[in-house]
């Protein structure tokens, strides 16, 4: 009897990322208070992540990779604003697309010294380390800092090994339970209480990142369109209803 592993495709993580997604702006939104859905929606950063990595590694085409992501960056930033900041122009947070572009553009620089010598390849990830730190502050991106950070730790620990999926929870620790923290719940330990951050149910995320095994799943470019159509879409609805 062959031995079965549970596995998940690209497209069912997408899926999945998308409907933490609409969870946590549901509460952002038009539900507010029911705390749960924020809760769910703290898996969905991670692992749109996780899959702009394997994005950019498996493109053909980084150009136009970039120029999808710049395009709907475009068409989102109205509907985030009116969903997110209740104003046509929301300059102090920006929509998640921007910080992806950006991320995009540190793995690249990465990328271009992994032939050359290793004390260039150590410079460039430090250098794409400070920038993604300057920059999440300087343009106000989703999850600043942290988010640039996170794509950085998927990054660096690319791949399927122990110390990759150990880097990949270290990392994510940090950002999620330090860099990010907020609110805490009190969990009742040995007859004291362990206060948990909220963000710290993000790691819960690996779950499902570390069932990936590769594949791709249903794909074309009607499912493509839907995908990217989601994000600018679910925010125009959103919006649309909080101001009615």
């Amino acid at each position: 009897m062959k031995n079965r592993h549970i596995e998940i495709t690209s497209a069912g993580l997408h899926w999945l990322a998308m409907a933490c997604m609409l969870c946590d702006h549901l509460w952002g939104t038009v539900v507010a208070g029911q705390d749960w859905l924020t809760c769910i929606g703290r898996l969905a950063f991670p692992i749109f992540a996780f899959l702009l990595v394997e994005g950019y590694f498996h493109t053909r085409n980084l150009r136009r990779y970039a120029g999808r992501l710049l395009l709907f960056a475009i068409l989102s930033e109205i509907p985030f604003n009116l969903a997110i900041g209740s104003a046509l122009f929301y300059p102090l947070h920006q929509n998640v697309l921007w910080g992806f572009l950006i991320a995009l553009g540190l793995m690249h620089l990465c990328e271009k010294t992994r032939a050359r010598r290793l004390w260039l390849r150590l410079g460039a990830a430090a250098l794409a380390i400070l920038l993604a730190v300057l920059l999440g502050l300087l343009t106000f991106v989703d999850y600043y800092h942290a988010g640039l950070l996170t794509v950085l730790v998927f990054y660096f620990f690319r791949g399927r090994r122990w110390w990759c999926r150990l880097g990949q929870l270290l990392g994510l620790a940090y950002i999620n339970l330090e860099l990010l923290g907020g609110l805490v719940y009190p969990i009742p330990f040995f007859g004291g209480t362990l206060d948990f951050p909220r963000q710290g149910l993000a790691l819960l995320s690996l779950i499902p990142i570390w069932l990936y095994r590769g594949k791709q799943g249903p794909h074309n470019r009607a499912l493509r369109a839907v995908n990217y159509l989601f994000y600018p879409v679910h925010l125009l609805v959103l919006a649309i209803i909080k101001l009615l």
